[in-house]
């Protein structure tokens, strides 16, 4: 029976065990969008993760959710990269970046630009800015000719990561974020190529990951998917089809990799994982459920046929969660007030376990 311990090898890397640490926005980049020492250090305190995907990096100051998150779309960005990726690596870690374009979840105050999206259709909630939380305005939407540039975004900062020394990227393509918003229904009203039909729906993430492919190699590339899920008010219908249909234009790329979130009925998730030809991420945790995932889900996702099981929360208090699992032992919580808040409290001052003396 396959172990969360077993090693694996996945498109040319070889893991020493199936534990994926899950990309968690940090909100700890300083106002250009650099990760900092304290980033080097958090990384690195995790790399026994068989794979760390990073927080969502965004692709161009149009592409930013969040206030103080990190970019990859300046050449002092990639160089405020590269002691990040060189401390994971030199603790024996592997390292992805997620390039995450928020589309319509964002606001002028954060990007400095009006947030674009697949429709003129309003998140109809609030988004973090530098002054707190605001509504989300409503978003302009792409022309058609403007929609492959926002494609070939995440191509662009694909280079870049790969400049910085990452093993790889993932497209965020989850949790409301832009392409999940040219998946859904009720945020992509458009009538040409990019709206509508199945196959036009998925045409937006499929040119995105291909360009990302062409530019570093598909043995580079992984994409995040939560199929079915509802977060920042998405949509979407007749989930297994739309997504059978997606993995069925991604997989002749040979990807290194699909991360997907338990965001659908066992039975849905069963069947994209036998439709896909490569690596299969499983995420136990949902999306921001009311419990992180688990050891004992991990293990019946990986009985499932899961190659990977991937933990967010887990590995925020519990830096040497690998080990934790390994032997049974207690993890520790991180307080929500800690999760976003900036600064090294609740970041980098968490322990591995200590033993009690004997």
């Amino acid at each position: 029976m396959t172990s969360m311990f077993d090693s694996y090898q996945m498109a040319g890397l070889r893991l020493p065990n199936r534990i994926v640490m899950a990309p968690m926005s940090r909100i700890r980049s300083n106002p250009e969008g650099l990760a900092t020492p304290s980033t080097a250090t958090y990384y690195a305190q995790r790399a026994t993760a068989g794979l760390i995907v990073s927080e969502g990096v965004q692709p161009s100051k149009q592409g930013q959710s969040n206030p103080s998150s990190p970019g990859l779309h300046d050449d002092a960005q990639v160089e405020a990269w590269k002691p990040v990726t060189a401390a994971v690596h030199a603790n024996g870690g592997r390292i992805f970046a997620q390039i995450m374009h928020g589309g319509r979840v964002a606001h002028p105050d954060t990007a400095g630009a009006h947030p674009v999206a697949p429709s003129a259709v309003a998140l109809g909630a609030e988004v973090f800015t530098p002054s707190g939380l605001q509504p989300a305005p409503e978003p302009r939407a792409l022309t058609t000719a403007e929609v492959p540039a926002e494609a070939r975004s995440y191509a662009d900062a694909a280079r870049r990561a790969v400049a910085a020394g990452f093993d790889g990227v993932e497209l965020h393509g989850a949790n409301g974020y832009l392409i999940q918003q040219f998946l859904s229904s009720n945020a992509n009203l458009r009538t040409d190529r990019y709206g509508g039909t199945t196959a036009n729906r998925i045409r937006f993430a499929v040119e995105a990951v291909e360009a990302t492919a062409d530019a570093i190699g598909p043995d580079r590339v992984g994409i995040r998917l939560s199929p079915g899920g509802q977060v920042w008010n998405v949509v979407e219908e007749d989930v297994l089809t739309l997504y059978t249909a997606l993995f069925e234009a991604l997989a002749p790329l040979g990807l290194a990799y699909v991360h997907v979130l338990e965001t659908a009925d066992e039975d849905v998730l069963i069947a994209l994982r036998k439709a896909w030809p490569t690596t299969f991420i499983l995420n136990p945790g949902g999306q921001i459920a009311p419990t992180p995932g688990t050891k004992e889900r991990g293990e019946h996702w990986l009985a499932q046929g899961a190659d990977l099981i991937s933990y967010g929360r887990p590995f925020l208090a519990n830096p040497d969660l690998v080990e934790r699992f390994r032997t049974n032992l207690p993890l520790a919580e991180a307080p929500k007030e800690t999760w976003y808040q900036g600064g090294d409290r609740g970041y980098i001052d968490y322990p591995s376990y200590a033993h009690p003396a004997r």
